[in-house]
């Protein structure tokens, strides 16, 4: 599995300003009998120029390889496979403490979630042909990863409101996490920071999380519609987070954390980002006003689009970028072109072990019902 992270402050903050982002992420990989045979370049001469002219382009990769030249050593089935850890926090802007939430909460996170990822990996010896029982531990269900991943944000929550009592400040922070393993994405968020797919095969991207954000709500109620939702004026205002003032009891406070899960596949980008990537306009208040004056026309809207972050561009950056650190940096670039209104970070993931995506996948997108083949069985009483 490889990776790559970037990070910026924003334009508009670049003097003075400090970026209240963490990314945290932990990719467990693992080869067995013959071990792991690597990745054949087309052409190694190529290789090696594009591995010069990307290097240093993202502040942290997992690995300096392009994924879209990469074939597994042969076309049996893969001699390694991967599990991987993450979280993604914003701080939340206008508090005293919002750097030091979001380094708490990511750092917590990934804390709990490591062992859960590798146990999960461990516990599936079939994959390399091996039989094991006992002592492995059974593999888990998609339920009880989901309901790790929540446990592990409530713990954060509790870490940030026990830090912001005593410290005596206000610390909040969005978040963004999950456990990758055996071929699928069980995750969980709080807050407007936001994952994604992009998926090479069929040229799209899927939004796998919706923003717990006042702009969300509108929008659900019928009140706006999505051309405003870009550039609306409280577009920085969110519903739910972890952390707090310190008031609540740091032993039992609870946040409430959705969570899902979802396939993976060989040509998936797993793109996780901070709203700073979208809500990168900073002339957004004016053109709300423009759009609404206009009467909403489709002219004013190509307008609005041209100037916001879009899904849509945000997925022609990553599915032309030569390589996972080139789409890291390149939506980052964007951002700040746009006019970086504030901090942002992208946390890109990619395994090319996986199976390849079938002609007709399951829907994906957040709030979509799981594929009947998915649906766990449970036993149900009076």
């Amino acid at each position: 599995m490889d990776y790559a992270t970037h990070y910026d402050v924003g334009d508009r903050k670049r003097d003075g300003g400090i970026n209240e982002d963490s990314v945290a992420v932990s990719v467990f990989e693992q080869g067995h009998r013959e071990g792991f045979l690597g990745y054949d370049w087309d052409d190694a001469d190529d290789a090696d120029d594009a591995a010069e002219e990307t290097e240093g382009d993202a502040e942290s990769s997992g690995s300096e390889e392009d994924p879209d030249e990469r074939a597994t050593a042969d076309d049996s089935d893969p001699t390694n496979r991967s599990a991987a850890v993450f979280a993604l926090a914003d701080g939340a802007g206008g508090h005293d403490a919002g750097d030091a939430a979001s380094y708490i909460a990511t750092t917590a996170v990934c804390e709990r979630l490591a062992g859960t990822a590798v146990s999960a990996a461990r516990s599936d010896p079939g994959g390399f042909g091996v039989a094991v029982d006992d002592p492995l531990p059974r593999p888990p269900r998609d339920a009880d990863l989901e309901s790790a991943v929540a446990e592990a944000v409530v713990a954060a929550h509790r870490e940030v409101l026990a830090y912001a009592e005593s410290a005596g400040e206000q610390a909040h922070a969005t978040v963004v996490a999950g456990v990758c393993a055996g071929g699928r994405l069980h995750y969980g968020w709080v807050g407007d920071s936001r994952a994604y797919v992009v998926n090479a095969a069929r040229e799209e991207i899927i939004p796998l999380t919706t923003d717990h954000a006042v702009v969300q709500r509108l929008r659900e109620a019928g009140e706006i519609d999505d051309v405003e939702a870009l550039v609306h004026p409280r577009g920085n205002e969110i519903t739910r987070a972890v952390g707090g003032s310190g008031r609540a009891d740091p032993e039992t406070a609870t946040v409430e954390v959705e969570t899902a899960t979802v396939p993976l596949y060989r040509e998936d980008v797993l793109l996780v980002t901070s709203d700073g990537l979208l809500d990168a306009q900073t002339e957004a208040a004016k053109l709300y006003e423009w759009y609404v004056d206009a009467g909403r026309d489709e002219e004013m809207a190509d307008v609005v689009r041209d100037r916001a972050v879009t899904d849509e561009e945000i997925r022609d950056h990553v599915l032309s970028a030569p390589s996972l650190d080139d789409a890291a940096a390149g939506l980052v670039e964007l951002a700040n072109d746009r006019g970086g209104k504030d901090n942002l970070s992208a946390l890109l993931l990619h395994d090319g072990t996986l199976p390849e995506t079938p002609d007709d996948p399951p829907a994906r997108a957040a709030g979509a019902e799981a594929a009947v083949e998915d649906r766990e069985t449970l036993v149900g009483g009076d």
